[in-house]
């Protein structure tokens, strides 16, 4: 079989495909023919191993997994003699934010890592596109409380995760609004917002409305920026540490004070999201945004178009 290889943390560049002996399945894992997964911003850590307290998550000194990989769909071929929850031809998805070494032609996964029942109504490359950006979404959402008619801004709707919370919140009832770039008002036309700023001509910084909630879903911007968008007790919750890792230390003074505070949103497991996820797939409310799709051959090329910071939505990789 075909695997993506690297001995420690590298960058793309000395990423390798090896061809390797198909792995047996231990007592509690199910073998998987992978049919598709993702190169994602978190897959992004899993390689390079930054920030470095990332890797007491997954691997120290090394990284636990020879394959990069953090997300996957594809078909049960074998299981260990444990497993009863899953049976061979069923189709399974599954992410974990510390990585699961997917970017491989067969993988063994334990079933006690969030593995689920693909639904049916969906395609292998849109179930693993629906993994790691909504996951962060959902807890970006979860940390705060949404309801009908509760006015949000998401900065990013071209993202994974933005692209991802747009809809989670439309679902919700939400009065949602966004950003998107120039050239790719074709891929958020669709998404029902009460405004749509394209960032590339106006700085939504700079609007008069003001927003229970801002969601800033790629990290570019600043609580000291979004703060006059805020209403009174409005909540700011961005992706990133923020300028200077300011995100942190803001959220932890926002618990002894009211008023217009951070919020960073520590993701709890998988397993809590992605049940949830599997609902708004299976009802429609969620369709996974595919900018491109590469190879398992082209690993290298996919890596560095998801690190040039230009995609929209995600980077698939087809097997």
């Amino acid at each position: 079989m075909k695997t993506v290889y690297r001995e420690n943390y590298c960058n793309a560049e000395a990423l390798e495909i090896r061809e390797r002996e198909i792995p047996v399945p231990g007592e509690n894992e199910i073998l998987v023919k992978m049919k598709a997964s993702t190169v994602n911003r978190t897959d992004e850590g899993c390689l390079l191993g930054k920030p470095y307290i990332f890797r007491f998550f997954v691997g120290y000194p090394k990284p636990r997994y020879h394959a990069t990989g953090t997300d996957f769909s594809g078909e049960v071929v074998g299981k260990g003699k444990s497993v009863e929850k899953f049976n061979i031809g069923q189709v399974v998805f599954g992410f974990l934010d510390h990585g699961l070494g997917t970017h491989a032609e067969y993988v063994c996964i334990d079933i006690s890592k969030p593995v689920f029942l693909k639904p049916k109504n969906i395609s292998h490359a849109q179930a693993a596109a629906a993994m790691e950006g909504a996951h962060y979404a959902f807890n970006f959402i979860n940390k705060v409380k949404i309801e009908a008619g509760t006015k949000v801004f998401v900065n990013g709707a071209t993202g994974a995760i933005g692209n991802a919370a747009v809809q989670m919140l439309n679902a919700m009832g939400a009065e949602v609004s966004f950003t998107y770039p120039t050239d790719s008002y074709e891929k958020i036309s669709h998404l029902k917002a009460v405004k749509k700023i394209d960032y590339k001509k106006e700085d939504f910084t700079e609007l008069s409305e003001q927003y229970d909630f801002v969601f800033d879903a790629v990290g570019k911007s600043s609580f000291g920026k979004c703060k006059k968008l805020l209403k009174e007790k409005g909540v700011y919750i961005s992706s990133e540490l923020g300028p200077g890792g300011e995100n942190i230390p803001l959220a932890i003074l926002g618990l002894f004070q009211s008023g217009k505070k951070v919020i960073f949103p520590f993701p709890g497991s998988p397993k809590h999201s992605i049940p949830h996820i599997i609902s708004l797939l299976e009802k429609g409310d969620f369709v996974p945004l595919i900018d491109c799709t590469y190879p398992i051959t082209e690993i290298k090329e996919a890596f560095k178009y998801m690190l040039s910071g230009e995609k929209r939505g995600n980077v698939v990789i087809e097997f």
